[in-house]
């Protein structure tokens, strides 16, 4: 597998847990969906295409600084591992979707935008993951860092999308064992997402 193509498979993977892992986001995107209907559910699924790129541009730059640094970059690794790994265990972990809607005005947009740009956990990713992951693919070759985001992007929005049509129309989907064994099995292809970013870890700290 080249570098171009490992790299997509990692977006892939990496986008489909963002998309499916429940979170504030997805519960605005069944809410809205099941209060105002899929068109402004689909509004709040796009909102990572525009909050993420000024926090992923910032931790690209802060890492960047400090790239010539092997140690600091192996120690990102090894938190991106934990959080992958993390990540993976609430997959593991995860029950049916709670769909009971909320009251109020629609404001899908504001509320996509808002709701992402101030979710802990979007720049926890950006900065132990996602920027890391990006340098990472980007030494190899440019086209590796963008199939990396090409993969994670298609992935992460489409699922988006994806999540606010099955709210609309196959709700007992969402509330049911399907969607339990799907992140079961998402859990553990994140860990083994979390495994490479540790063998990397150890492997700029020269333990590997």
């Amino acid at each position: 597998m080249n570098d171009a193509a490992a790299f997509l498979l990692t977006g892939v993977t990496l986008g489909l847990a963002a998309g499916l892992t429940p979170g504030p986001l997805q519960m605005l995107i069944c809410a809205q969906t099941i209060v105002h209907g899929p068109r402004e559910g689909a509004k709040v699924a796009l909102a990572p295409l525009f909050t993420d790129l000024p926090v992923m541009a910032l931790c690209i730059l802060v890492l960047e600084a400090f790239s010539g640094q092997k140690w600091l970059m192996g120690l990102v690794s090894l938190a991106g591992g934990v959080v992958v790994l993390r990540f993976g265990w609430a997959c593991l972990r995860s029950g049916p979707l709670n769909l009971a809607p909320p009251a109020g005005d629609a404001g899908s947009w504001r509320k996509g935008l808002a709701t992402n740009i101030l979710n802990p956990k979007m720049i926890i990713f950006w900065g132990t993951v996602g920027a890391p992951t990006i340098l990472m693919a980007y030494a190899a070759s440019a086209g590796a860092a963008a199939s990396f985001l090409l993969g994670f992007y298609a992935l992460l929005i489409g699922v988006n999308l994806a999540l606010a049509w099955l709210t609309a129309r196959f709700a007992a989907f969402l509330a049911g064992n399907g969607y339990v064994w799907t992140m079961r099995a998402l859990g553990l292809l994140l860990w083994l997402a979390a495994a490479q970013l540790v063998w990397d870890g150890l492997g700029r700290l020269g333990l590997a």
